[in-house]
């Protein structure tokens, strides 16, 4: 047997090699794209880095992003209404977004470096037995090649059907930076959001524009406006959106400079929000193990997606270097060690994109803006997604929360 073998070379499988990379364990990872591959084309997200995965980064010798320069230090909150609020919340420790055409190049090449074998073939659902019988255990890091086939959907962890919001961000020159440096969440009530994004990408600090747009609302028409039909008017449509609804970001933008970076750093589409079981068990009686978006997918809105994947990949590592015994027990360990921080992402991103919002998220947000330890608590539980659950499950947990800020 040789190892273990993954299939996937997005965030999950590249810090899942890297970490047993780390204890010398052998590893393979497959992938349908070259690293040129992977740093060209269309921009595949605009993802952050919150500190809990920045600290990974660092255990795993690839911290190679100073915090200072390409980090940032909270969020600047707008909800829009009859009564606007405007409100800080500040991390403990910062965060970063860098372009993945740059980042999982750069890992991977670490990972290669570091003794990790890396072949670029693309591989089916219907090969993954052929794997199994090479490997100790193979690993599915990517829902590509119909993979997500091979593990249920669990009903109990995924409310939605359809999207329940449609996507269009881009990469954009003309924005100045807030300051303190950090995200700008923008909530324009019954038409969506925008998460304004400080990135570094090929044409140096940019800021990603995230649209998450309710459907039916004032902003759907960007996710289904073409770019290159007429680039001039795509921008000056985005102008007028952000004008219209997320006026902190407006009074930033520099109309003559505002632009898209380039026509391969725009992505529009849409997500079904799902939950997949941990494991499946093969015909020959081996057991594949899902990371990343084969498991979960989450709508971008709080961008916890990468953070849970690389959280879970952690996880799933540290069970294999405790134990090599790979039949269902196995499996249920690392089901087990994820699950609570896993499915509170999952949770708490179903509620913030809940149409109508529930009333208790509501009443979190104002207190918020009237209280600034609730808002930095709120803000650096980004990293700790259990935790925010903790407070936004129930609406009685909410208000006990405000109940120990002195807020009733």
């Amino acid at each position: 047997m040789e190892g273990i073998g993954i299939v996937g070379a997005g965030v999950a499988g590249l810090h899942l090699g890297l970490l047993l990379r780390g204890h010398g364990v052998p590893v393979t990872i497959y992938s349908d794209r070259t690293a040129e591959q992977l740093a060209g084309g269309r921009i595949p997200n605009t993802v952050a880095h919150h500190h809990a995965t920045v600290e990974r980064e660092r255990l795993l010798g690839v911290d190679h992003w100073d915090i200072e320069e390409y980090g940032y230090f909270g969020h600047h909150h707008y909800i829009g209404g009859p009564q606007p609020l405007r409100f800080p919340g500040f991390f403990a420790a910062p965060s970063r977004a860098i372009d993945y055409r740059i980042y999982l190049p750069r890992l991977l090449s670490d990972f290669v470096e570091r003794g990790g074998e890396f072949e670029v073939r693309p591989v089916q659902a219907a090969d993954v037995e052929e794997l199994s019988q090479r490997h100790d255990l193979v690993v599915i890091a990517t829902g590509r090649g119909g993979m997500g086939a091979m593990f249920p959907r669990r009903a109990d962890k995924s409310p939605y059907d359809t999207p329940q919001r449609k996507l269009c961000v881009g990469l954009y020159e003309g924005v100045a930076h807030s300051e303190p440096r950090g995200v700008t969440m923008s909530i324009s009530p019954g038409h969506g959001e925008l998460l304004e994004i400080p990135m570094y990408s090929f044409a140096g600090h940019v800021t990603a524009l995230l649209f998450e747009a309710v459907p039916g609302g004032e902003f759907e028409v960007l996710t289904a406006t073409q770019y290159d039909d007429d680039p001039a008017a795509f921008e000056k449509l985005v102008l007028k959106v952000v004008s219209e609804h997320h006026p902190t970001t407006f009074e930033r933008i520099d109309p003559a400079a505002f632009r898209l970076t380039g026509p391969q750093d725009l992505l529009q589409g849409a997500v079904v929000p799902s939950v997949r079981e941990d494991y499946t068990r093969l015909p020959n009686g081996r057991y594949v193990v899902a990371v990343g978006d084969v498991h979960t997918v989450v709508d971008p809105v709080i961008g916890q997606g990468a953070n849970s994947a690389s959280y879970s990949a952690w996880e799933l590592g540290q069970t294999i270097l405790e134990d090599q015994n790979f039949d269902e027990r196995f499996c249920k360990k690392v089901a087990r060690r994820r699950e609570d921080r896993v499915h509170a992402v999952s949770d708490w991103t179903n509620l913030m994109i809940r149409t109508p919002p529930p009333p208790h998220l509501l009443e979190l947000l104002g207190a918020m803006s009237q209280n600034q330890a609730v808002a930095d608590t709120f803000t650096d539980n980004f990293s700790y997604p259990e935790r925010q659950w903790d407070i936004l499950a129930t609406p009685e947990r909410t208000r006990n929360f405000l109940a120990g800020h002195g807020m009733s």
